[in-house]
């Protein structure tokens, strides 16, 4: 085992043409892990970042915490420049322990628990998201001078997780007398926002969603409101191999279509986005059995490894495209039907979908599932008494200097705390491990 777990959870700095799968790889052979772990690729994230800020100039990012709330993505982001889509108190306060200010934050839930309406008005968190009537009296009883965002229903039944059923009101049928209520109520709302579901790749449902906000920002103006924001949401892919360029041609045209005023803010909420493809996690076979398949005509090989469904493999989330793939590629290898299975004694706990084909593995190997930084730490349990996987942090040392570097331009006059680290705004975590000069 590492001599100290912390050296797990700080970043380590590498040359720009080291690997993932190199350092995966060289900590696997050292022989000194046993447990599963995270490798958490930061130079992912601040591409990520940049590819959005080239397709989308326009277009604030707002990350939304609930996806991943791990430290090093945040701090990433944070000195990066974005803003965050909190969706309860604890998300809040994690936000602002980083030093980001309350104006750089949306509480982006539109039904929220009293006391975390109470402890956004206690702390400023001005902007946030309703869209039904009990919430705006809600709103005028504990925060006043909230700014207001009317969350619209415009979701497509197609994408991946629609969210319709559960939020948004209709624009054509609840909008007006949503935000005629607010008006009598003397709240101030500020525009409007929607999400058309995860995963969507049916770009003609921005441009109905924008022209049904659009439609809403002409109802408000009618009341005398002048409002001056739409968050298009999130659900964008963040996949390997896809490009967020094709999103931004198509939004682009369409906000530049029914939002020309560069008045107006236009900000969105990317999670699984900025962090999906930058975490892969790595776990170790440690039993393995044979069974004859259905048919009688071949062997199901059956392997069992110490993370599970209920600490990293969140079933429903990833079953549409997780990756698993040895960590030492035996190409050419011959491939056999396999099942990976977790570590506890549930029955359902199954990390593979039905059956994978994967080359002869033995007790002792390593696999890898690539593409899995997206709500897997956030939902994790240690059910069955099964710990949670560490992190290792990597970036390439070109985007760490960028990072301290663009981290010195703190977004308040609060910085952010020094840490040892000379001249830094990123917390103590975000620094190079003790080995950074000698272990890659």
């Amino acid at each position: 085992m590492w001599e100290n777990h912390e050296d797990l959870f700080r970043i380590q700095v590498t040359e720009p043409n080291v690997s993932v799968k190199d350092v995966i790889k060289k900590i696997v052979r050292s022989g000194n892990v046993e447990d599963a772990f995270y490798v958490c690729d930061v130079s992912d994230i601040v591409k990520k970042y940049k590819d959005w800020k080239r397709a989308m100039p326009r277009i604030e990012t707002y990350y939304a915490v609930k996806c991943n709330a791990h430290r090093l993505v945040l701090e990433t982001l944070v000195a990066m420049g974005s803003g965050f889509d909190c969706a309860s108190k604890e998300e809040i306060k994690k936000i602002l322990s980083l030093g980001v200010p309350p104006n750089k934050i949306i509480y982006a839930h539109p039904t929220k628990k009293l006391s975390h309406l109470k402890y956004a008005a206690e702390v400023g968190i001005e902007m946030m998201t309703f869209d039904n009537e009990m919430e705006l009296h809600k709103v005028k009883h504990m925060f006043p001078t909230a700014k207001l965002v009317l969350r619209i229903k415009y979701d497509d039944p197609r994408s991946n997780f629609p969210l319709g059923g559960k939020f948004g009101a209709n624009p054509d049928t609840a909008a007006k007398d949503l935000l005629e209520k607010a008006k009598s109520l003397g709240l101030e709302v500020i525009g409007v926002s929607f999400h058309i579901g995860s995963g969507n790749t049916h770009l003609d449902v921005y441009q109905k969603a924008i022209i049904a906000s659009r439609k809403v920002f002409d109802m408000g103006a009618e009341l005398g409101y002048q409002f001056k924001l739409l968050d298009i949401g999130g659900g964008f892919s963040g996949n390997t191999g896809s490009s967020i360029n094709e999103v931004g041609i198509a939004v682009n045209k369409f906000i530049d279509q029914y939002f020309p005023d560069p008045s107006i803010k236009i900000i969105a909420e990317p999670g699984q986005y900025f962090v999906i493809s930058a975490f892969t996690l790595v776990t170790q076979i440690h039993s393995k059995r044979c069974l004859p398949s259905q048919n009688g005509s071949e062997l199901i090989r059956m392997y069992y490894v110490d993370i599970s469904v209920f600490n990293s493999i969140i079933i429903g989330l990833y079953d549409l495209y997780v990756k698993i793939a040895p960590v030492e590629e035996a190409k050419g290898a011959p491939v056999y039907p396999s099942t990976v299975w977790g570590a506890t004694c549930d029955g359902s706990d199954r990390v593979s979908p039905e059956t994978v084909l994967l080359p002869e593995l033995a007790i002792g190997d390593w696999v890898a599932f690539e593409e899995i930084g997206a709500y897997s730490l956030s939902i994790a349990s240690d059910f069955n008494g099964f710990e949670l996987p560490h992190v290792h942090g990597i970036v390439n040392r070109r985007d760490w200097k960028f990072l301290t570097e663009a981290a010195k331009r703190p977004m308040s006059k609060q910085k952010f705390a020094t840490g040892d680290y000379p001249e830094n705004y990123l917390t103590g975590l975000m620094k190079p491990s003790k080995f950074d000069t000698n272990y890659f």
